[in-house]
């Protein structure tokens, strides 16, 4: 049986804390699990449901978009990959009588965690201008709304069309394909909030801005580097492949401002040994001041260089443009300036320049706390200088590996979700077509903010995702999403977004991924891209929470008809009928699914070309993998204040909170805790469980304040603190992003501590 939803909001405002655990997984996990589990589906919803996770039969896992070994386990899923599942297939609902008893100011009190947890949305809800609460709609109605505020923008470019990353596939060409031929490249996606750094910097070095291992390359690996990521909790299947590298002889290095206990020790709870006793999986902690990462790997560069026989002059002679000008920038390091950038010690570099040299096939693995820097773009290019001088691309057991955090972010943006398209696609997708799409580029998320901020645009649709929660300075935000004519979210659960409305707003309620999916052509199924590139199916096998729930393949075609009309040539509701036609179409615009349906129907799907992994071949402007040589960059830091990065706690994923506790960090039953280092914090005159306003300081002189954090000593770097997202977003100026990539800097928060009158 189900537990019922909480009732009123969790009181938070007096955190336990205990001491920081030293291992991740193992019984605690299994319990966790099956408790959560339990609550939301019930004991044989459960069992159903879990065992169908990440199988080649069954459904892709919501949560992270960690790829799978041809062979699988029968629980082929991690702690929180089964809180994204339960969350999605419970049996609470959220009916019109829900709606009817909370006035949307009233949705605008509650947390996160309390509107997540009351279930299925079942209805499409409708709130109309000058209404306080949202009212049912019928389908047709919802879609003439959507139609009569699109038709009446004095442009095109007026719209935004956002995308979640857990869109599939279909929804997400037909999204594009339905925006570009309105008239506009407003395509924005949480690609452009996280991993937009790695694909501006590995484009313009390599050619393809995915990354170039599969999971046989971490289990040959002989080095691995694992930087600004938390696999622990955001990417917890990532340990089973590093516990496999370290059985074989591997060696990981773990740089991060904060100790993690996946990295410290995984026990595994798939085998009797892992549950016991578990696997030490980091060899070398450096525990790096915030932003300090490309002062290191130009520094670790310079070192190599200085070696003889280290750099591998035949590989850079033969694949590489631009060494010359890079060595002589990475020849100017400078030791006290490093270790002033990183606030590490001269012997853990040293040691770690060991471990590099020692080995023939090296990977670095990143994640968010790389990428959400002023100078990501520049950090993570040093990172491809890194294993270009050794030849650590286009081999075995080496390469680049941004580890993405949503399932289907990589196949979003491989299916055209780009604000900025290439010429190429768009020259595929007008042939096929018969359309015109339009050529300048379009709003990405900040972008889009600035826009609905200043009245630019006036719609705003979403397909999935929780914008108003994702995105930077929560404020400012809030009011560009209140600017605009109509909000439209497509959703399966509440979400803060709800409560954030245009003059009029829709809810369109959606399948999800554990959902049957039966149109008029028979029962379909999804694809999805891997972090690694492996392409295939997903297939719900739950009964859809309500009949008045559709697809959202179904919600894109239907859409495009009511406003598009019959001037539109494409076969919409033939799209809708059968997905396979939409894969038809995709394997003629998108290079590497030719032959798509044929080749998805294989267990397992198939593998992406990547031209770097598999020949050495880098589609960059010289046709070679290019060396870069940006000045080092880091932030400053002024006297009494801290670096503060915004994180998840392990019952998070994403905006979603699952519960209220951070068991790894020894945090349980609130989330307005900032970690601080014991020395800073006794500096600035705070004891562990005083309360601090967080205050963060920009050029802007505007203040953006988060009131009533619990203090906590904690072993972060000095210099630096963290707290959890959403609720630090407001900390965050929307104008602090990343050079080139234009992602929010949220791994680099320069704050102050204030007494706060919370006790």
């Amino acid at each position: 049986m189900a537990a019922k939803p909480p009732e009123g909001d969790p009181v938070q405002d007096a955190p336990e804390v205990a001491a920081p655990q030293h291992a991740a997984a193992g019984l605690p996990a299994i319990g966790h699990t099956l408790k959560m589990a339990r609550q939301q589906m019930g004991v044989r919803r459960t069992a159903r449901t879990l065992l169908k996770v990440n199988q080649k039969d069954g459904f892709d896992c919501p949560g992270c978009a960690w790829p799978e070994e041809d062979k699988r386990h029968t629980a082929e899923f991690c702690e929180n990959g089964a809180k994204a599942v339960a969350e999605e297939a419970t049996l609470r609902r959220v009916t019109p009588d829900f709606f009817a008893a909370h006035p949307v100011a009233d949705l605008a009190t509650r947390s996160g965690y309390w509107l997540g947890q009351q279930g299925r949305i079942t209805q499409p809800m409708y709130l109309a201008e000058g209404a306080d609460r949202y009212d049912a709609v019928t389908w047709e109605r919802a879609f003439e709304i959507m139609a009569e505020e699109l038709k009446a923008l004095g442009s095109p470019d007026e719209a935004v069309f956002y995308t979640s990353g857990r869109t599939s596939n279909e929804a997400a060409f037909l999204l594009q394909l339905f925006a570009r031929e309105f008239g506009t490249n407003n395509l924005p996606d949480c690609s452009n909030m996280c991993h937009e750094s790695s694909g501006s910097a590995l484009t313009q070095t390599i050619g393809i801005g995915k990354g170039s291992v599969s999971l046989e390359d971490l289990h040959q690996a002989d080095l691995i580097v694992v930087a600004g990521q938390n696999p622990g909790t955001n990417h917890p299947r990532m340990l089973t492949a590093l516990e496999k590298a370290k059985a074989a002889g591997a060696k990981i290095i773990s740089v991060n401002p904060l100790p993690e206990a996946g990295l410290e020790r995984f026990k595994n709870p798939q085998t009797p040994q892992g549950m016991i006793k578990g696997t030490a999986l980091t060899d070398l902690f450096l525990q790096i001041r915030l932003g300090g990462d490309q002062a290191l790997f130009r520094l670790l560069n310079k070192l190599i260089i200085e070696t003889d026989g280290a750099v591998d002059e035949d590989f850079v002679r033969d694949h590489t443009h631009g060494f010359d000008d890079f060595a002589a920038a990475a020849r100017d390091a400078d030791w006290d300036e490093t270790l002033a950038a990183t606030g590490l010690e001269r012997a853990r570099i040293e040691q770690a320049l060991a471990m590099v040299l020692a080995s023939k096939r090296t990977i670095v693995c990143w994640a968010m706390g790389l990428t959400q820097h002023k100078h990501a773009v520049p950090t993570i290019r040093e990172v491809v200088n890194f294993l270009l001088l050794r030849g650590n691309i286009g081999r075995p057991g080496a390469g680049v590996c941004p580890v993405r955090g949503h399932s289907n972010v990589p196949g979003d943006r491989t299916m055209g979700i780009f604000e900025r398209p290439a010429p190429a696609f768009l020259d595929a997708l007008d042939k096929e077509f018969g359309i015109t799409s339009p050529r300048h580029h379009g709003f990405d998320v900040v972008r889009s903010i600035q826009a609905l901020r200043d009245g630019e645009a006036k719609v705003f649709f979403a397909m999935g995702g929780n914008f108003v929660g994702a995105t930077p300075d929560t404020d400012v935000t809030e009011a560009a999403m209140r600017r605009a004519r109509l909000t439209v979210h497509v959703s399966t659960k509440l979400n803060r977004s709800h409560a954030v409305t245009g003059a009029r707003a829709l809810i369109l309620p959606t399948l999800g991924r554990t959902d049957k999916d039966v149109q008029a052509g028979g029962k379909q199924f999804v694809t999805v891209e891997d972090s690694m590139g492996m392409v295939h199916a997903s297939r719900g096998n739950l009964t859809p929470a309500s009949p008045h729930l559709l697809s959202e393949p179904a919600i894109v075609a239907r859409l495009a008809r009511a406003v598009l009309g019959p001037a539109s040539a494409t076969p919409w509701e033939d799209f809708e009928k059968d997905y396979g036609t939409i894969r038809d179409r995709i394997s003629r615009v998108v290079p590497g699914f030719e032959d798509f349906n044929a080749r998805v129907a294989r267990p397992g799907g198939f593998t992406l070309p990547h031209g770097p992994r598999d020949a050495r071949r880098f589609t960059t402007d010289t046709g070679k993998a290019n060396f870069t040589a940006a000045p080092v960059e880091y932030p400053a830091l002024p006297e009494g204040r801290l670096l503060l990065q915004t994180l998840r706690s392990h019952d998070q994923y994403n905006t979603t909170i699952y519960g209220l506790d951070d068991r790894y960090r020894g945090i349980r039953g609130g989330r307005r805790v900032v970690l601080v280092n014991p020395d800073d914090a006794r500096a600035l005159g705070f004891a562990d469980g005083a309360y601090a306003d967080l205050v963060s300081e920009w050029k802007d002189g505007v203040e953006r304040r988060a009131p009533g954090f619990r203090v906590v000593h904690y072993p972060t770097a000095r210099g630096c603190a963290a707290a959890y997202y959403p609720e630090t977003n407001v900390l965050v100026p929307l104008d602090a992003t990343a050079d080139t990539s234009n992602t929010p800097a949220s791994k680099s928060v320069v704050v102050r501590l204030e007494q706060s009158p919370t006790a």
